[in-house]
């Protein structure tokens, strides 16, 4: 991930397109694990425009995600409240059982690390896409 006279936006790797998960993505997302001892910590790029889709991080105790951006601007929002620009050196705390989403401004790489929080009976679940229309509010 590179500016317009070709330097390094971040010190974290791109990463391979993440096409495990490419179906809860619109747009193109890459992902490069940092670290799978412990805590798990991986570096989630995403290409101008890209986000993800409304998703939860269930847990009975504990559980959640933490991001760090570390390049780019981008957006975090909360179901039922206004979207967030976030630009590097931001931190989301994101606690288990809010249904969010997260990714780039439509004119703007962005990177964050994401950090997952330890719990009890943790699971994913994918929801509806971010409409179009109200993505497009965001500038």
């Amino acid at each position: 991930m590179t500016d317009s006279e070709g330097k390094n936006l971040s010190v974290f790797p791109i990463g391979k397109p993440n096409n495990a998960y490419a179906q809860y993505f619109d747009g193109q997302s890459y992902l490069s694990p940092l670290s799978t001892e412990q805590v798990g910590i991986f570096t989630v790029t995403f290409e101008p425009g890209c986000r993800n889709h409304w998703h939860i991080h269930h847990s009975k105790s504990g559980g959640g995600q933490i991001l760090i951006v570390t390049a780019g601007r981008g957006y975090y929002q909360e179901w039922g409240k206004e979207a967030r620009e976030l630009k590097p050196g931001d931190v989301v705390n994101i606690p288990a059982n809010v249904k969010h989403w997260h990714g780039a401004a439509k004119d703007s790489w962005f990177q964050h690390l994401a950090v997952e929080v330890s719990g009890e009976g943790t699971s994913n679940e994918w929801c509806e896409a971010v409409s179009p229309e109200e993505y497009e509010k965001l500038s």
